[in-house]
């Protein structure tokens, strides 16, 4: 990272993530300027359910924006564009004069609307809003928890339909708030979202790109407290930063994507067939399916890649994986089987493996492609030889495991099979995890030189809406290959390991039924 008090055109990507927010400085050649990182808590009442506080999401990216701003010691009027990218599915509703929110964030990990979806199945609406959303019904996207706040929070309802009330992702809560002071351009502030977080709703239409009426009206949601949808790269921004905020004057907010989406962009996965797997809290990995959805059969969700000003547009198939990295955290904070992930020398690991030891993670559920929110997590394979070593590895080897179980639902899908993965995120700078990968995938891992491809993904659509990129072949080529990996293992141990780890995946399932 260098760091730099004068020169050209500069774009900022603001990342807000489920463990905290980073804010990323870019030159126009995609090279790093400053970084700054911040983590925020995250709320656990009840079993199963997840929060934040919005105003702390808020508070925290005006922090880092500044601090960012202060290390590079950039001046404020080098900043051409924002991007902005969050974590998807999150809800927040907040009263639309006075910009407080009626409740918490509900973290796209919470569970607590399981019930709302096992109505929606007995009512044989499943079919239904799959076909429009590409997405199968399930307490990870946003329509349910819209749902519980309007029906469990006094006077909501009430409150919504009167046009008091409004709903955004976390990318509609920050450019609100980004957007919300006395500024003389636009005079109120923004309620906006892109495709692809709109996509991650249960409400959206994603052929058509808009608001379903119909699901509005299965779910009870007024459709006036849904924010305005642009394309994720824009020319017409979302609106500007206001004089009284973090960057004191007006600067275009130009991008905005969910993070995986985000990710997508980054990574320059512009061509149907690329695909790209973000390892962090969980896994998320996306492929290009080109300009039309592809709707799965084996359990993947289909969602908008991204679109642009022009009205180009690419659609993936998404296989998300809601707990990879952090149960390398749970083994460490909560059994204290392991020191701390980040600096924890996996390659000690290497020698007996995980000797017979399945980790299946379910902590949350299953996710993709298996969706049983009934499972529960399981160790097995236990001996009285069994050390700590060999279960801090056979979870990652779940890590490992889950991408093959998405890899080979897209496979079933499309019929073609992917030859290449690009990964980042933060556990993707684990070298050992990598190099499992690519055995178990049986395909070669490459990781860019830079792995916050997040953030990269946000500025660099910026960019392209301010102007400062042409087009994405210009962008494909800011993209830096870092180191890759390539499969060791031989055919015969690669099936072995993976039925072992199936026939463990079995045993979670309905756990709770």
């Amino acid at each position: 990272m260098r760091k730099v008090s004068s020169g050209g055109s500069l774009l900022l990507g603001i990342d807000q993530g489920t463990s905290g927010t980073r804010c990323v400085a870019f030159d126009a050649a995609g090279s790093m300027i400053s970084y700054a990182y911040v983590p925020h808590q995250s709320l656990f009442p009840h079993p199963g359910w997840v929060e934040q506080d919005p105003i702390e999401l808020w508070l925290k990216t005006k922090y880092v924006i500044k601090k960012c701003l202060r290390i590079g010691k950039i001046a404020t009027s080098r900043i051409k564009a924002i991007g902005i990218t969050n974590q998807r599915e999150t809800t927040i509703v907040w009263d639309r004069k006075t910009g407080v929110p009626i409740y918490n964030a509900i973290v796209w990990e919470d569970g607590r609307t399981n019930d709302i979806c096992k109505q929606l199945d007995a009512e044989r609406l499943s079919g239904e809003i799959k076909s429009k959303t590409g997405l199968p019904v399930s307490a990870y996207f946003s329509a349910t928890k819209i749902k519980w706040l309007l029906d469990n929070i006094p006077d909501a309802k009430r409150k919504a339909i009167a046009g008091d009330l409004i709903f955004g992702t976390v990318d509609s809560w920050l450019i609100w708030n980004l957007t919300r002071g006395k500024e003389p351009r636009l005079g109120k502030p923004s309620h906006l979202t892109d495709h692809t977080n709109a996509s991650r709703t249960m409400l959206l239409d994603i052929r058509k790109l808009r608001w379903s009426q119909e699901l509005l009206e299965y779910f009870g949601i007024p459709a006036c407290i849904l924010p305005e949808i642009r394309s994720s790269s824009s020319e017409d921004p979302y609106g500007y930063t206001s004089l009284d905020g973090p960057l004191g004057r007006e600067v275009p907010i130009c991008g905005d994507l969910g993070d995986q989406q985000a990710s997508f962009f980054g990574q320059a996965c512009f061509e149907t067939g690329d695909a790209k797997n973000t390892y962090g809290t969980g896994s998320f990995l996306l492929q290009n399916v080109g300009t039309d959805p592809v709707f799965s059969n084996h359990g993947l969700v289909s969602t908008v890649g991204f679109t642009l000003s022009n009205g180009d547009r690419a659609y993936a198939l998404e296989g998300s994986v809601s707990t990879s990295g952090v149960a390398l955290n749970w083994l460490a904070d909560n059994l204290g089987l392991m020191g701390n992930p980040r600096s924890f020398e996996f390659e000690s690991l290497a020698k007996e493996g995980s000797s017979g030891v399945c980790f299946v993670p379910a902590l949350s559920g299953l996710f993709a492609p298996n969706w049983d929110p009934l499972a529960r997590g399981l160790i097995i394979g236990l001996t009285q030889f069994t050390r700590k070593e060999h279960i801090v590895h056979a979870a990652l080897d779940a890590i490992c495991f889950q991408t093959r179980d998405v890899v080979e639902a897209m496979k079933s899908d499309t019929g073609v099979s992917i030859s290449q993965l690009k990964a980042d995120g933060g556990v993707s700078d684990n070298g050992y995890l990598m190099q499992l990968q690519a055995d178990i995938l049986g395909i070669s891992i490459v990781r860019p030189k830079s792995i916050e491809c997040t953030a990269t993904g946000a500025a660099f659509a910026a960019g392209l809406g301010a102007k400062i990129f042409k087009d994405l072949r210009e962008i494909r080529g800011l993209w830096k290959s870092g180191r890759s990996f390539h499969p060791k293992w031989t055919d015969a141990q690669r099936s072995g390991s993976y039925a072992l780890w199936r026939k463990a995946v079995d045993r979670t399932r309905g756990w709770l039924a």
